[in-house]
């Protein structure tokens, strides 16, 4: 195997955005060498990790070659010649986008979305697009009609999900960054699993146009970084209005880099008793709270806080994203678009084709939302999910006049191994049983990490803010981060796969 390039002695795929934004400006490597190595990191250990559905190439060195001869003329665009991967199920145009269903093989978009476009405008070369568990339902990335994406801390551990290939790619140095979908915890619980950080921003914060929907009232696009800084970097480059979604916020998006450096003293942290529950792995609740107490030896302020309705998140959750996703999916009908076994019979076809192309996963949330539409259940079920829904958005305003940001574990566990979990789906969801909530409440949460178990697996401390509060949540993260070393550990990692 060849050895990579280094800068400072450093490889440069093992780079953050900002130091090869750095490195880039001074003239000191060239985008095309970087993606370059990029690439040579994804061939030389993708076929163990398989964190890439589709990996672009020939796009990816011209889109190098064009970042450095903007440069060469004096451009100095946010993100140019920054190699990212993005999430196989945002529209890209020109490249195959499949949501990790057979459903889907072969679709390529004639649009890309908003978020992808704006980081393209910014400058960004596209790697490629990364593996998902299908349709983004999922919390292991084994649900994907195609490959199991591998964590590049164990690999006979899963890498989370459903963003589990966006998460691997960044942890395995395959990507500086990538973007993820978030739907449940769907960026934040692989990030706490993979050992990098993973950024939820409020609902509405960044466009969803292009972003094949599952639960069109959850969805966000999010960021998977490996510092804190490139999340703000990222989030900046997205963030705003879009008039094509009509859910986007016309909130002025402010430079969120700048408001990293900003003292957390006085910060006041709230510690929500229904976030350390029996059961959850003992090493987790103990490096949590030893990063909240971390968080007070720097100025913050730790108060205890009450979210009583947090045990009702995870049922009326898998009753109205399942709602909306039997909407949603019933758009694949073999058609217009995507996979059809080509029946001569309309009904059969559309049939045959469904029953082919879905994966068991999918078929089950579909027939769950269904069953909750459905006459004489939807005001016992659906309409009930809704009702208490509110009850738990009204938990976190509440808890928001006490406090300026909420902290509590990502996850109940580290990653755990492949096929420990698949034949318990019940045991799978609760997987995301501390991330669900802010969806159903539309609000911002981060993970980083903030320890090892005993195994040498990451554990991820997740700070949580209210709407539109993704400046606050940046910056006492910034202040964990940069007052601890964690992410040594993630690059001896990187290291050790080769």
């Amino acid at each position: 195997m060849t050895t990579s390039p280094t800068l400072q002695g450093q490889p440069l795929h093992a780079l953050t955005i900002h130091q090869a934004l750095a490195a880039l400006r001074r003239g000191e490597i060239s985008a095309v060498a970087l993606t370059q190595t990029l690439l040579d990191r994804i061939a030389a250990v993708d076929g163990r990790v398989q964190a890439y559905l589709t990996v672009t190439g020939e796009r990816a060195l011209a889109q190098a070659a064009e970042a450095d001869r903007r440069r060469a003329q004096g451009d100095d665009a946010p993100l140019l010649g920054i190699p990212l991967a993005v999430k196989d199920v945002l529209a890209t145009e020109g490249v195959q986008t499949t949501c990790g269903s057979k459903i889907l093989q072969g679709f390529i978009p004639p649009y890309s979305a908003t978020a992808v476009a704006r980081l393209e405008a910014a400058g960004m070369v596209l790697l490629g697009k990364t593996n998902t568990d299908e349709f983004a339902m999922g919390s292991s990335t084994e649900n994907s009609g195609y490959v199991t994406t591998r964590n590049p801390w164990d690999l006979e551990r899963v890498p989370g999900g459903s963003s589990g290939g966006s998460a691997a790619a960044v942890a395995a140095g395959e990507a500086l960054a990538a973007l993820g979908t978030d739907t449940g915890g769907s960026v934040r619980q692989p990030a706490a699993l993979c050992g990098v950080v993973g950024l939820k921003p409020s609902y509405g914060r960044i466009s969803r146009y292009g972003l094949v929907a599952y639960g069109s009232s959850f969805d966000q696009v999010g960021t998977i970084t490996q510092d804190v800084r490139d999340a703000a970097l990222l989030l900046g480059v997205m963030a705003g209005h879009d008039p094509l979604d009509s859910t986007s916020l016309p909130a002025p998006v402010p430079d969120y880099t700048a408001s990293l450096d900003r003292d957390i003293t006085g910060l006041r942290i709230g510690l929500p008793q229904e976030y350390f529950i029996d059961g959850m792995q003992p090493e987790v609740e103990q490096a949590v709270r030893a990063a909240v107490a971390h968080l007070e030896g720097l100025g913050a302020q730790v108060v205890p806080i009450r979210l009583p309705n947090t045990d009702k998140a995870l049922p009326v959750y898998y009753l109205v994203a399942t709602a909306e996703a039997s909407a949603n999916l019933a758009r694949y009908d073999g058609v217009r678009f995507g996979y059809s076994v080509g029946d001569d019979n309309l009904f059969e076809n559309i049939r045959r084709t469904r029953g082919q192309g879905f994966g068991p996963e999918v078929k089950r949330r579909i027939m769950l939302g269904a069953y909750a539409l459905s006459a004489g259940y939807y005001d016992a079920y659906y309409l009930k999910a809704q009702q208490v829904r509110t009850l738990v958005k009204r938990d976190f305003e509440q808890a928001f006049e006490q406090v300026d940001v909420i902290a509590c574990p990502t996850t109940p566990t580290t990653a755990f191994r492949i096929g420990e979990k698949t034949d318990n789906p019940m045991e799978m969801y609760l997987s995301d049983v501390f991330t669900i909530s802010l969806n159903l409440a539309g609000i911002c949460g981060i993970s980083l990490p903030c320890g090892y178990d005993a195994a040498g697996l990451p554990i991820g401390l997740q700070l949580v803010g209210p709407h539109l509060g993704e400046e606050t949540i940046l910056a006492a993260a910034y202040a964990y981060e940069q007052s601890t070393d964690w992410h040594s550990r993630r690059i001896a990692r990187r290291a050790a796969l080769g």
